[in-house]
């Protein structure tokens, strides 16, 4: 707890008055100076008349008037005009506006989001709001919105942008303060939750009184107690210094009680960091010192004790760092012994966010002097518009690669074929250090090729249909690394190659021949392939008609054959291999059973062994003697035909160790049921925390194979060749366990192929399993891998703690694992969340690891979170720790050693980047440990 006390003279006099009325007039109006103040659209700057505050319209950011929509606010004396800006533009990946600042100087930004009754997409949208590349909050469009962060300038600009989710983003207003304060650690944003004038029913209040423009809410009576009291005293004078304090206007209001006060605040994110700042004024003259004292307390817990007058200030503030997921519970006490009940005259609630680290600055400034060279003659050119905020993070600009290099990202290809460009390519493009692919194809670029200097590390560069001029200098075919060079297509470019060096012989060149420049002869041969290609492919269409209609029939046959012989049919279905050495296609057997051969295999229903949300499961032995599991759909089922003919349609086209098979399956009489190999050690769920693990606890080596073994099966989907399947519902119950503690992720049934460009419904039904379901798909209901990382990343905490994911039945701030875990995590006290039952039997770097990657997977959005590749990478490497530490324990053990050993190592974050691309060699996983804070 940090505790912070302002002493102040408490004066009465006239004269202080007259002085700090001064005061303020003159800090207002040189704050009104470092004012930046922006209406979206507006024709002109102008002044607005309540509070003097000066206006600028956005053309200096965003000059397409298009994009604006007006927006009447009803008033009491009329109505008046707002506009908000679209962006809907279809290169942008992030809309940004630029905002001026002083290096080392807090600022407060504000975004001002409108009604809910502007043109938006009919299903709704969503948008994240940042600074920098900082999320602080979520637009919703059914509701008006004020985003406001508090942060340090770390350069003489900082970016305000939109990230789109669902729709396009909008905006109205952007403000730009400057705070004389000391709110800020230079590591973090905050994010302002509430700013509360208590007492206050009347109105907001901000600039002018308030210097900094904060906006004071008025307060609320619905989180009130009863019988507490408004005060109001407009005489009396508050401190003499106004330096990051609420104004005198704010705290010449308050609520007193003659026992408590309490406020509650309800709290929806995955930030669980918070600072709460209490100031409190005494406005009855008639107390003295000892007789106003009071206790406070935050969700029970008691985190201060203020006497109001001690010292002889009547003024007192406090800041109180917190941690809460869900709510916050304030509740302000009189103290044994005092007199007078507690008072209240305003308060901040802030949420603590990390800083994200943003893109190499010198990758940043060298791009955005490539931008603002290619503006010279290209003004209007979509791409460059879109060209906004951090170049790579979260998201790269059009045409922009990124990657890592010693720990900092960095532009590594640049992009700009077909971009419609014109005039002289950028020179600034041959200071970007870690540039290695440049594409300027298909532009009307003109003059001569820039001079790269020696120390690029190009290696492909393609030139082609553009207007250059000159000729190919011998500087840019004797870079050491380039292995491309394609600049075919430039009329007024010599095409010969300096033929001084031999490295000019090892390049893959088209030596700059057009190949546009085709006779007619081989036009017309072409004509000629492709019309054979067409009547060859029309030919084999009819053919494979013909032979579908053959199937059909002899199908037909079959089953009617099938049913009077009472056999079983196989479906010869082919596999990809579930390894690299496995070169093999296997052959899957599923097998068509009827009702009487399941009745009789699980002894018409008499071995209950589980229920479902398909339906009842029983234990069951085949004619062949092999055990089963007999998944039944159920009438009341909330999983119906499509569930059913999902996992039996995905079964029976992969296979993997670690993926629970499809044996057979039923559908007779309305009847729709499925037949698994008998898992006999049940699910990890029942192994970590129900009725098996009272029998006997999984060691720690057994749970990090089935971690490594689960997140291989993972992997499997997610890499299939045929196209990514995403799980939908990950969870420890899904996770079997065979004879041998092999562990096989089951239950198929809300599985979705993964999204793919072009289609028409990449918005899914959001479907998964409180407790794991990943927040970002929950919010966005856009689908990807990244929803089933998250939901592997609760198992792990599972596997980790022997906890459940939600538990509603323990104190509120433990109901959520991932809350209840976050906190000892960054702290570094790990002891204090692993399962009481493997204590002292892990090596505490095996666990670290898995630690580590279980805190990546829960990572709020999807982009920062690692693949499943990364995560079988990393789990492999906790095993091979593990069984080392291991083997070495067992020989020191013959020597009389001890049975375990542990290492003290301090958290580890990871890297809060996007995932690497599967070309990439890095992985986010194998980054070196270096402990940061968080």
């Amino acid at each position: 707890m940090i505790m912070e006390e302002l002493n102040y003279k408490n004066s009465r006099l006239v004269s202080c008055c007259i002085v700090l009325c001064i005061f303020i007039s003159i800090q207002s109006t040189c704050s009104q100076e470092d004012f930046v103040s922006i209406q979206c659209c507006a024709d002109s700057k102008f002044t607005d008349p309540n509070n003097n505050i000066k206006w600028i319209p956005d053309d200096k950011w965003f000059s397409d008037n298009r994009q604006c929509q007006d927006i009447v606010r009803p008033l009491q004396n009329g109505t008046t005009n707002d506009h908000t800006r679209f962006f809907n533009s279809n290169y942008g990946t992030k809309w940004c506006y630029e905002l001026p600042t002083k290096k080392g100087q807090n600022y407060l930004i504000r975004g001002t989001f409108p009604y809910k009754d502007i043109n938006t997409s009919p299903t709704g949208t969503f948008f994240d709001v940042l600074i920098g590349i900082t999320p602080i909050g979520r637009v919703n469009s059914t509701d008006e919105t004020e985003i406001e962060g508090i942060v340090i300038a770390t350069n003489d600009y900082i970016n305000f942008c939109l990230l789109p989710k669902q729709g396009n983003p909008y905006v109205s207003k952007i403000e730009l303060r400057p705070l004389d304060s000391d709110y800020k650690d230079p590591s973090t944003v905050l994010k302002v939750v509430h700013r509360v004038d208590v007492g206050n029913t009347k109105g907001e209040i901000r600039y002018p009184q308030d210097s900094y423009d904060r906006i004071w809410k008025p307060e609320s009576d619905m989180n009130q107690n009863d019988n507490s009291t408004s005060l109001q005293n407009s005489n009396i004078i508050g401190p003499n210094d106004t330096k990051a304090l609420p104004p005198i206007t704010v705290l010449q209001t308050a609520r007193t009680h003659s026992d408590r006060l309490e406020f509650w605040h309800n709290f929806h994110s995955e930030y669980n960091d918070y600072i709460l700042n209490l100031y409190f004024l005494e406005l009855d003259e008639s107390v003295q010192t000892g007789q106003r004292v009071f206790d406070i307390y935050i969700n029970d817990k008691q985190r201060g004790n203020i006497d109001i007058l001690f010292g002889g200030s009547n003024y007192k503030a406090a800041s109180i760092n917190f941690t809460a997921s869900q709510f916050l519970n304030l509740t302000i006490m009189k103290a044994k012994g005092s007199q007078w009940g507690p008072i209240c005259n305003a308060y901040e609630i802030l949420q603590v966010r990390p800083l994200l680290q943003a893109t190499d600055q010198q990758d940043v400034d060298v791009i955005s002097i490539i931008k603002n060279e290619l503006l010279v003659e290209n003004e209007d050119n979509e791409v460059l518009e879109s060209w906004t905020g951090d170049p790579c993070l979260p998201y790269s600009w059009h045409g922009v690669t990124c990657n890592q290099s010693n720990g900092k990202t960095v532009i590594t290809k640049l992009d700009l074929s077909d971009g419609k460009f014109k005039g002289p390519l950028a020179q600034g493009i041959t200071m970007l250090t870690h540039l290695m692919e440049l594409n300027a194809s298909n532009n009307r670029f003109t003059n001569s090729i820039p001079v790269f200097p020696s120390s690029s590390i190009l290696t492909s560069m393609d030139l082609r249909n553009n207007n250059f001029t000159g000729r190919i200098l011998h500087s840019l075919t004797a870079l050491p690394n380039l292995t491309q060079l394609y600049y075919g297509c430039n009329k007024d470019l010599n095409e010969e190659l300096p033929t001084s060096q031999n490295s000019s012989r090892l390049l893959d060149t088209d030596n700059g021949i057009c190949r546009e420049e085709k006779s007619k002869s081989s036009n017309r041969a072409r004509g000629v392939l492709k019309a054979a290609i067409a009547g060859a492919g029309f030919i084999l269409t009819i053919i494979l008609v013909f032979l579908i209609c053959i199937y059909k029939k002899r199908r037909m046959v079959n089953k009617k054959s099938e049913r009077k012989r009472n056999i079983m049919t196989k479906n010869a279905i082919y596999a990809m291999p579930s390894s690299k050495d496995d070169i093999s296609l296997k052959e899957i057997n599923i097998q068509n059973f009827t009702l009487e051969q399941i009745e009789s295999a699980i002894h018409d229903y008499k071995t209950l062994i589980g229920e479902g949300g398909f339906g009842s499961v029983y234990r069951g032995t085949l004619p062949d003697g092999q055990d089963v599991a007999v998944k039944v759909r159920s009438a009341t089922s909330t999983q119906g035909t499509r569930e059913f003919n999902n996992e039996l349609t995905l079964l029976s086209a992969i296979r993997h160790e670690n993926l629970v098979p499809l044996l057979g399956f039923c559908s007779e009489n309305d009847q729709q049921i499925l037949v698994y190999p008998f898992m006999s050690n049940g699910s990890l769920q029942d192994r970590l925390y129900g009725e098996a693990s009272k029998r006997k606890a999984l060691d720690w080596p057994t749970r990090l194979s089935i971690a490594l073994g689960s997140a291989r099966g993972l992997s499997y989907l997610h890499t299939y060749s045929g196209r990514s399947v995403i799980h939908r519902d990950v969870k420890s119950s899904n996770i079997l366990l065979d004879d041998s503690m092999c562990p096989k992720v089951a239950d198929f049934g809300f599985s979705k192929y993964a999204p793919q460009e072009g289609d028409s419904n990449a918005s899914l039904e959001v479907r998964g399993t409180a407790g794991y379901l990943d927040p970002e798909y929950y919010s966005t209901q856009h689908l990807s891998a990244k929803s089933d990382v998250f939901s592997y990343g609760v198992v792990l905490l599972e596997i980790i703690t022997g906890r459940e994911p939600l538990n509603i039945h323990q104190p509120r701030n433990k109901w959520s694992l991932i809350e209840w875990a976050k906190p000892y995590i960054r702290n570094s006290r790990i002891e204090e969340i692993v399962d009481p039952s493997i204590k002292g039997g892990y090596h505490t770097e095996a666990m670290w690891r898995v630690v580590e990657v279980a805190l990546a997977c829960i990572e709020p959005f999807s982009a920062y979170r690692p693949s499943m590749i990364d995560i079988v990478r990393e789990l492999e490497d906790a095993l091979i720790i593990e069984n080392n530490a291991s083997e070495y324990m067992k020989s020191m053990d013959s020597f009389g050693g001890s049975n375990r050993f542990s290492i003290d190592r301090p958290i580890v974050i990871l890297p809060t980047l996007p995932t690497p691309t599967p070309s990439e060699p890095s992985s986010l996983l194998s980054q070196p440990a270096h402990p940061q804070p968080r």
